[in-house]
C-alpha cells in the first residue's frame, strides 16, 4: 500500500505533491486518502489550495470533511472541477455536507421539488417577493448538488440538463406567483373581460424559449423568454392601473429579480429578445396580439424557434392557447425547401461573420462554429418543420429526444442519428466543463495548452480514451465538429424537391433492365422504408445513380447501404463512377442483397469496389513482401472471385476452383516469406546446406480436391525427403512461421485458417516428417479413414514435382493395404457412423443422415478399389466420372450424385456468402432462407428447383442415404 501511495504522490504536479506533504497534522490514513483521491482528478493543484484554505477558514468543517470518505471525495472533487462553487462550499461547508449526506444524488429532482425546497430556503426572510441575492444563493446552492451528479457520473447528459431545466422553472414559478401577489397587494387584481361579458381575473404566462424550454438548459446559459398576458384592462385595486401596465411591471421585476449582481452571483441573466417585434415589442404582449403577429409578420426564424416553447410559469392554460396556436404555422403539411435555404443561408452568414470576429482570439467554439452544437439543434429543427406537419411525434422540444424521434420514423438513418447524437452529447458536455468552472457563459476553447490539458483531463470518463490530453480534445472536439458539418451540408440540402423524375434514363443493358422488379418507384423508395436523406442528396450528386436505386430498392440491406453511401460520398470518384457504370451499381447492389459479409467489407473499405466492375484492373503479379500485401491481394482476389460467383452466377464448382487457387498462392507466398525470415533468424545448421524448396506442403480435404470455399480451414501437412532429415528443426522453423502468416488473427481477422492435426499421430506427431516416417505410418499403424483421406491430396508448395512422387508412392502403400480389403469399407462405415452421433446433430448438412459426407465416403472407398490409377488432383465431379468410368457407378446413379454433389456444395456457398461462416444447417429466419434459395437457383440446375428448398433437400438426403447404404451395407 505504501509503495501504491509514493506512485501516487509520485504522479501528482510537483506544487500538489509539495502541498500534500505540507498535511502534517492530520493522521496518516487521511494523508493517504487525500493522495490517492488527488490522483484520480483533473486539477489536484486546486483541489489542494481550497482544501488548505478550508482547514485555515472553518476548522471544525474541514474536520467534518476530512474524516467522511464521501464529505472528502465530494469537497476536493468540486474544488477541481468548479472554482464558484467550491467558493460557496468554503463559506457555506453546510451545504456540502447537507448533499453528501442527501439520499438524492442518484435521481433527478422536479420543478416541485425544486420549489418546495425553495419555499424552505425562504423561510424566516421577510414576507413578500424573494430578494435577487436569496434567489441566487438558492440557485448556487442546488448547482453544487448538480455538478457533483454531473462529474461523479451519477447522472446522463439529459439528467443534468432536465434538472437545471427543472431548477430555473421552480425559481420562475415562485418568483413570478410573488411577484405577482405583492403588485395585487398595490394595485388590486387585473381585469379582463370574459366571454360572458363579466369581469374575469386576467392571467400571466412566462414562456421559456431556447435551451429552457427545450429542457436542456446549460449550467450557464441565458434564460430565453416571453410574457404573455390575457388582454387588455384595469386592475380592481385603490390604485388602478391598465393590465398593460400591470404586466409591463410583473415582467419587469421578474427579470430584475433574476438578473440582478449580488454578492451571491447572479441567479440567471434574462433575455427577452425573442418575443415579438424583438427589443421594439413590448415586455407584455396581449394573447390577441401575438397570435396576430404569429400568424402575419412573424419571419421564419421566430417560428422555429418556437419549437422549444413551453410555458413554465405563471397561468398554462393562457400559454397553452398560444403554442396551440402557432403550432400549424411552424409545421407545415407540405414541405418548403425555400424556408430552410433561406434560414440556412442566415447561418452560414453568422457563422463566417463569428470567425472573422474572434479569428486569432481564442480557440474554437463548440457552440457557434461550423459543425458545433448551434448546427446540430439548427439541422433537428429543420427537420422537425419539414415533417413535423405530416408526423407530430417528431414535434419535441429537446434536441436528443427529437434526434430520436426523427431516426424513430425514418428521417435520419441509425449512422446520422448515431453520429449526431454522440456529437451533440460530446460538445454539450463539453460546454457544461467550460461554465461551471466560473459561472460563465463560454463556448470557446482555451487557447492557453495547459488550461486545455486540464479541461481534457474534466471530460466524462472514457470519452476522450485512457489517457485524456489536450492534444486529444482538440482532435475529438475537430473529429465532432467536422463529421456534423458533412451531415449539416447533407441533410440540409437533401431537403430539396426531387427534380430527376421523368428526366434521367436508366442506362443499364438490356440484360440487367429483366432483373430490375416492375412499377419503377419514385427516388425516395431507393431503400425501402429506409430514410430519404441520403436519397436526396444522391439526385443533387449523382442523379443517374438515384435513379436506378430507384428502380430497384433493397428488400434487405437498405440499413448497411446507407452506411455505404456515407462512405461512398467521402469518395467523390466513385460516387461518379457509381452514376455513370450501371453494371457495376447492378453488382453492388446485387452482392449486398445477398452477402452482409461482404457488404461490410465494401462499407470498411470502398476502393474494393474495383473488384465489382465488368472489366476489372488486371490482377497485381508482383512479388509479395511482407504479411499485409499478402494479406490484402487476398482479400481483393477473393471479393473479385465471390462477385463473379454471385453477380456472375458462375458454376460452383468454378468458384470452388479459383478459391483454391487463390489459397495455393497464399500457401506458396507464405513458404518464402517464413522461409527468408527463417534463413535470416535462424538458418541451418549445416554450413553447407542451401534451404531452397526441400520441404513440400500439401493440402488435404477440401483444398486437396480443389474445392476450398470461403471461411474454409486449410489441411495442411509438411514433408521434408529423406536426405533433409538432419535439417528438421530448421524446416520446423519454417513450417511453425508458414501456419503463423496463413493464420495469424488481426485487425482484418486471418486469411484463413490452418489444420495440421492430419499428420502421421495428429496433435503428438511432429509438425514436419519425412518421407520414410509417412510411409512407415501408412504401412503399419494408420487406419482405413486416414489413408483414403489423403487420397484427397496434393502438393501446392515446395518441390511440388517431388510431393507429387510422394503421395503417388503413398497412395501406393494405401492401396495395397486397403484397396481390396472388406475391413476397409467396415472401418469407413464405422468411422461414418461415428461423424453422425457425435457431429450430426450440429451439422445435418454436412455430417446428418442424408449429408455431404455420405457422398464423400462412398467415393473415397470406391475410389480406393481403383487406387492402382494415380491421380494429380480430382474435384468431386471428376471423381464421379473416374468411378462411373472404372464401372463402379451405372449413369443414373453417378448423375444423382453429381446433382447431390452440387445442391449440398451450393447450399454450403450460399451460407458462407451470406455471413462469411460456414452453417451445418438451413437457416430458421425466412428472409436468410429466401435470400439462400435465390443463390442456390443460380449454381444448380432446373430441375432442383421444382420444390421448396427444404423440401428439396428432404429428397436429396433421403436418396443419398439410400446409396450410402447399399454401398456399405
Amino acid at each position: 500500500m505504501q509503495r501504491l501511495l509514493e506512485q501516487i504522490q509520485f504522479r501528482l504536479p510537483e506544487r500538489a505533491r509539495r502541498d500534500a506533504e505540507q498535511l502534517l497534522h492530520l493522521p496518516s490514513g487521511i494523508q493517504d486518502r487525500i493522495r490517492v483521491l488527488l490522483a484520480s482528478l483533473p486539477d489536484p493543484d486546486e483541489s489542494l489550495q481550497f482544501l488548505e484554505r478550508l482547514q485555515r477558514q472553518t476548522p471544525a468543517a474541514f474536520t467534518r470533511i476530512t474524516t467522511s470518505v464521501t464529505a472528502l471525495r465530494c469537497f476536493l472533487t468540486l474544488a477541481s472541477y468548479s472554482t464558484f462553487l467550491a467558493e460557496a462550499a468554503l463559506r457555506r461547508p453546510e451545504w456540502l455536507l447537507e448533499v453528501t449526506a442527501s439520499t438524492e444524488m442518484h435521481r433527478v429532482l422536479s420543478a416541485e421539488e425544486f420549489e418546495d425546497r425553495l419555499e424552505e430556503f425562504l423561510r424566516g426572510a421577510p414576507a413578500g417577493p424573494p430578494s435577487a441575492a436569496a434567489l441566487a444563493r438558492f440557485r448556487r446552492r442546488q448547482l453544487l448538488r448538480i455538478v457533483l451528479r454531473d462529474v461523479l457520473g451519477f447522472g446522463a447528459l439529459a439528467d443534468i440538463t432536465e434538472e437545471l431545466s427543472n431548477l430555473a422553472s421552480a425559481i420562475l414559478e415562485l418568483a413570478c406567483r410573488r411577484l405577482r401577489q405583492e403588485l395585487v397587494r398595490q394595485h388590486g387584481t387585473p381585469r379582463q373581460e370574459s366571454p360572458d361579458g363579466k369581469p374575469a381575473e386576467c392571467g400571466f404566462a412566462v414562456i421559456a424559449l431556447g435551451k429552457l424550454g427545450g429542457r436542456e438548459l446549460n449550467y450557464s446559459s441565458d434564460i430565453d423568454l416571453m410574457f404573455l398576458y390575457g388582454g387588455a384592462g384595469r386592475t380592481d385595486g385603490p390604485s388602478p392601473i391598465s393590465n398593460k401596465q400591470f404586466f409591463e411591471k410583473l415582467g419587469g421585476s421578474l427579470v430584475q429579480s433574476l438578473s440582478a449582481y449580488t454578492g451571491s452571483g447572479v441567479c440567471y441573466r434574462v433575455d427577452l429578445r425573442l418575443r415579438p417585434d424583438g427589443r421594439l415589442g413590448e415586455i407584455a404582449v396581449p394573447l390577441d396580439g401575438a397570435r396576430a403577429y404569429y400568424e402575419t409578420r412573424a419571419r421564419d426564424w421566430e417560428l422555429q424557434m418556437l419549437i422549444k416553447a413551453r410555458v413554465v410559469a405563471g397561468d398554462r392554460p393562457l400559454g397553452k392557447a398560444l403554442l396551440d396556436f402557432v403550432q400549424p404555422l411552424i409545421y407545415r403539411t407540405t414541405l418548403d425547401f425555400s424556408t430552410i435555404a433561406s434560414m440556412a443561408d442566415t447561418r452560414d452568414r453568422v457563422a463566417e461573420r463569428l470567425a472573422q470576429r474572434r479569428a486569432g482570439k481564442s480557440g474554437p467554439d463548440i457552440k457557434l462554429a461550423r459543425g458545433g452544437i448551434r448546427d446540430i439543434e439548427f439541422l433537428v429543427q429543420c427537420l422537425q418543420r419539414l415533417h413535423g406537419g405530416r408526423e407530430p411525434w417528431v414535434r419535441q422540444g429537446g434536441t436528443l429526444f427529437a434526434l430520436h424521434r426523427l431516426r424513430d420514423k425514418d428521417f435520419l438513418s441509425d449512422s446520422e442519428y448515431g453520429r449526431l447524437a454522440s456529437a451533440y452529447q460530446f460538445l454539450r458536455h463539453l460546454e457544461h466543463r467550460l461554465q461551471f468552472q466560473h459561472d460563465r457563459q463560454i463556448h470557446a476553447l482555451p487557447a492557453d495548452p495547459a488550461d486545455l490539458e486540464v479541461l481534457a483531463r474534466k471530460m466524462p470518463l472514457g470519452s476522450l480514451g485512457v489517457a485524456p490530453t489536450a492534444e486529444g480534445l482538440r482532435r475529438q472536439v475537430r473529429a465532432h465538429t467536422e463529421e456534423v458539418q458533412e451531415l449539416y451540408d447533407r441533410v440540409i440540402h437533401a431537403q430539396q424537391p426531387m427534380y430527376y423524375d421523368g428526366l434521367v434514363q436508366w442506362s443499364g443493358t438490356p440484360a440487367e433492365a429483366a432483373r430490375l422488379p416492375e412499377g419503377a418507384a419514385h427516388a425516395e423508395t431507393v431503400l425501402s422504408q429506409a430514410p430519404s436523406n441520403l436519397t436526396r442528396y444522391l439526385d443533387q450528386r449523382a442523379p443517374k445513380l438515384a435513379l436506378a436505386l430507384a428502380q430497384r430498392p433493397l428488400e434487405r440491406s437498405h440499413v448497411r447501404f446507407e452506411h455505404f453511401l456515407e462512405k461512398v460520398f467521402d469518395a467523390p470518384a466513385w460516387v461518379e463512377r457509381l452514376n455513370e457504370d450501371a453494371a457495376l451499381l447492378s453488382n453492388v447492389i446485387d452482392l449486398f442483397e445477398h452477402s452482409q459479409y461482404f457488404a461490410d467489407q465494401l462499407i470498411r473499405d470502398v476502393d474494393l469496389l474495383e473488384e465489382l466492375s465488368a472489366s476489372p484492373a488486371p490482377e497485381d503479379t508482383e512479388p509479395l513482401e511482407n504479411t499485409d500485401a499478402l494479406r490484402r491481394r487476398f482479400r481483393r482476389r477473393m471479393l473479385r472471385i465471390q462477385a463473379r460467383s454471385v453477380c456472375g452466377r458462375a458454376p460452383i464448382f468454378s468458384t470452388l476452383a479459383e478459391t483454391s487457387e487463390l489459397a495455393d498462392l497464399v500457401i506458396r507466398a507464405a513458404y518464402r516469406l517464413a522461409l527468408d525470415r527463417a534463413i535470416t533468424s535462424m538458418p541451418p545448421a549445416g554450413a553447407d546446406y542451401r534451404p531452397c524448396d526441400q520441404m513440400v506442403t500439401i493440402a488435404l480435404g477440401r483444398l486437396g480436391m480443389r474445392e476450398f470455399d470461403l471461411a474454409s480451414d486449410a489441411d495442411l501437412i509438411f514433408v521434408i525427403p529423406d536426405q533433409d532429415g538432419a535439417e528438421h528443426p530448421f524446416w520446423t522453423r519454417v513450417a511453425e512461421r508458414m501456419v503463423n502468416i496463413i493464420s495469424a488473427y488481426t485487425g482484418d481477422g486471418v486469411i484463413f485458417s490452418v489444420d495440421t492435426r492430419l499428420r502421421p499421430n495428429g496433435r503428438e506427431g511432429d509438425l514436419v516428417q519425412t518421407q520414410a516416417a509417412y510411409k512407415n505410418y501408412f504401412a503399419h499403424s494408420a487406419e482405413a479413414w486416414e489413408g483414403i483421406t489423403y487420397m484427397k491430396s496434393r502438393a501446392v508448395a515446395g518441390n511440388v514435382e517431388w510431393g507429387t512422387e510422394f503421395l503417388h508412392d503413398l497412395q501406393e502403400v494405401d492401396w495395397r493395404r486397403y484397396g481390396q480389403a472388406l475391413r476397409s469399407r467396415r472401418q469407413l462405415a464405422e468411422m461414418r457412423a461415428r461423424l453422425e452421433s457425435e457431429q450430426g446433430a450440429r451439422n445435418p448438412l454436412k455430417a446428418g443422415r442424408g449429408g455431404y459426407y455420405d457422398i464423400d465416403f462412398v467415393l473415397m472407398y470406391l475410389r480406393l478399389k481403383g487406387a492402382g490409377i494415380f491421380y494429380k488432383v480430382l474435384n468431386t465431379p471428376e471423381r464421379i466420372d473416374v468411378i462411373e468410368k472404372m464401372g463402379h457407378l451405372d449413369p443414373e446413379e453417378a448423375d444423382f450424385l453429381r446433382d447431390a454433389a452440387t445442391f449440398y456444395r451450393a447450399i454450403d456457398h450460399g451460407l458462407r456468402i451470406w455471413n462469411g461462416q460456414p452453417e451445418g444447417e438451413l437457416p430458421t429466419a425466412p428472409a436468410q432462407l429466401e435470400v439462400l434459395t435465390g443463390l442456390v437457383k443460380r449454381w444448380t440446375p432446373e430441375k432442383l428447383h421444382e420444390r421448396p428448398l427444404p423440401e428439396q433437400l428432404a429428397l436429396i438426403r433421403t436418396g443419398t442415404r439410400a446409396f450410402f447404404d447399399r454401398i456399405f451395407r
